[in-house]
């Protein structure tokens, strides 16, 4: 008896496991299976997606509307000159990207002031469809009251809203303007995947950039991640997409210039090659910096700034782009391969180019008044000729 009822209890225990096993497997099976639907449902129908994800906005904007709206300065046009007052006139408006998290324009910004520029952002959901952020956009630009000819810089996905906002509603060819407002004199294009980027796939670890940034100021919530939009950017971004197929169709308003600037992520520093070859001594791998050497050189222009290829940078009937050896977000901020952001200065020469003033002959840089305070990689010979190199060739175009 004893035994049988030792048996017994150890079956039912097995019995209890089992359930518990399958219990578990359904807890996790289930949703590991939803999400693996959704992302081949959405890889096959991307527009699809892309209602959804509006209409999941709209509703969450029509049922929770006060929680649902943007702080005042994550929405609007911000002066960002500490020189000029708030109420003169910008005569440089900049537009961030995808998710930014905010410090974009922390070193343009100054050297801006530095070189007499009104410099103000304007900031909008950067996760939301991109004509929308254009749409946005148009709705501020009639509270600027000025008819002085603005420029327009913008980063990665701030270069589209700015294309789409020209070509659709300031300055659209053959057509009246849509909206009033201070003309466009020319756009700086940084970063911008004219021709998309699949890199906008991995949007979710942008998200959780911003979410650490927002944590950092004391602003988030748990509806965070949806006041800047549902992911509609995402798949405006692919290389396929809808709107750039359109976008890329519209023919550009003559007599507003065009400067595009990108990135490629410069070669492998003396430190990182140090650190190769101590590799290659301690695991025995034969020539391992020359195999990295190989394949950079072989991959480098495909990677460009490690989020937008080269290819995607160039817009037929504009000027080749600037390229720069500089990562994506380093070519505007300072970063550990780029101590100081190396679009700075051919924007500003630009800017004093399109303005019809000689730009100073020594480099401009806020709050630096000498060569001992630059960073060495600027009073080098080397970053010299590089800048004469950037000068020549906009003079070419």
């Amino acid at each position: 008896m004893p035994n049988r009822y030792n048996m017994t209890r150890q079956s039912r225990r097995r019995t209890r496991s089992r359930k518990r096993l399958y219990a578990a497997a359904l807890v996790i099976g289930l949703p590991v299976l939803a999400f693996l639907a959704w992302v081949t449902w959405t890889e096959q129908h991307p527009e699809q997606e892309r209602e959804l994800r509006l209409e999941v906005q709209d509703r969450l904007h029509e049922w929770f509307p006060e929680i649902m709206a943007l702080p005042d300065d994550l929405r609007g046009f911000v002066p960002r000159s500490s020189v000029f007052d708030d109420d003169v006139h910008p005569e440089v408006v900049m537009l961030h990207g995808l998710d930014e998290p905010g410090d974009i324009w922390d070193t343009l910004a100054p050297a801006l002031d530095t070189a007499g520029i009104n410099g103000w952002e304007f900031r909008y959901p950067n996760d939301q469809a991109i004509d929308r952020s254009a749409d946005l956009l148009a709705e501020y630009w009639e509270t600027l009251d000025t008819d002085q000819p603005i420029i327009l810089v913008g980063h990665s996905m701030g270069g589209l809203v700015i294309r789409d906002f020209v070509t659709r509603w300031r300055h659209p060819v053959d057509e009246a303007p849509r909206v009033e407002g201070p003309p466009i004199a020319g756009v700086i294009l940084v970063a911008t995947p004219n021709q998309g980027s699949d890199w906008a796939r991995l949007r979710v670890w942008l998200e959780v950039r911003e979410w650490l940034a927002d944590i950092r100021e004391q602003r988030f919530s748990l509806f965070a991640g949806l006041r800047d939009g549902t992911g509609a950017a995402k798949i405006d971004l692919r290389p396929d997409s809808e709107f750039l197929a359109d976008l890329n169709r519209r023919p550009w308003p003559e007599g507003i210039l065009v400067q595009i600037i990108g990135g490629l992520v410069p070669e492998p520093t003396p430190a990182m090659e140090a650190s190769l070859q101590a590799l290659s001594e301690q695991f025995g791998i034969e020539d391992l910096p020359e195999r990295i050497e190989d394949w950079w050189e072989d991959t480098s222009e495909g990677l460009g700034d490690g989020v937008v290829p080269i290819e995607s940078l160039s817009l037929e009937g504009h000027p080749e782009p600037l390229i720069l050896e500089a990562s994506h977000r380093g070519l505007l901020v300072p970063g550990p391969l780029t101590e100081y952001p190396p679009a700075i200065e051919p924007i500003l020469h630009i800017l004093f180019d399109w303005r019809g003033e000689e730009p100073p002959v020594a480099p401009v840089f806020p709050e630096r008044t000498s060569d001992a305070q630059l960073p060495q990689d600027l009073v080098d010979p080397r970053h010299q000729m590089h800048m004469r190199r950037v000068l020549a060739h906009q003079k070419m175009h």
